[in-house]
């Protein structure tokens, strides 16, 4: 973490120099973006020197955040599919899901993903913080267990990638 922060401070400092070089450049949010893939070119090249983690990382963020986009949009149509049909499709379910989070930052980011979820709402974390509960609308053939499946292959799985 303290490797990130020194070069976000680099970053930082020469976006600014470059900036304050050019003063026909003008400072908006595309120029911004642009100076700001400059300088990740930069700093990853430097990385072959030095082991960085977060170059690795970075695109399993991006990965989590596009898979929870197709989760969220998968579970949008859905839940209006099941509101604008005669007949519901729900069978909810409260799920005991044993993790393999254990720190604060992956059981809440997990616990959050799950709830922002469409169809899904987070219900609680058990004492030795082992189980989460959550409730599901939408349990396919009262199958728990491939539901269970599906978090731990999905959520949980890019969870862990980017935070160990």
């Amino acid at each position: 973490m303290q490797t990130f922060i020194i070069n976000f401070l680099i970053g930082i400092g020469i976006v600014r120099i470059f900036f304050e070089q050019n003063p026909g450049v003008e400072v908006n949010a595309s120029n911004a973006f642009l100076a700001f893939i400059v300088v990740y070119f930069l700093l990853w090249l430097l990385s072959y020197f030095y082991d960085l983690n977060h170059f690795r990382k970075l695109p399993k963020v991006f990965s989590l955040i596009f898979f929870f986009l197709k989760e969220l949009i998968k579970a949008n149509w859905r839940i209006a599919y099941d509101v604008l049909t005669p007949r519901f499709l729900l069978s909810p379910a409260v799920v005991a899901y044993p993790m393999e989070a254990r720190t604060n930052l992956e059981i809440t980011l997990l616990a959050n993903l799950i709830s922002l979820t469409p169809g899904s709402l987070t219900i609680d974390v058990s004492d030795d913080r082992k189980i989460l509960y959550f409730h599901s609308m939408y349990v396919e053939n009262n199958d728990l267990e491939a539901l269970k499946q599906e978090i731990k292959n999905g959520f949980e799985k890019k969870i862990l990638d980017i935070t160990r």
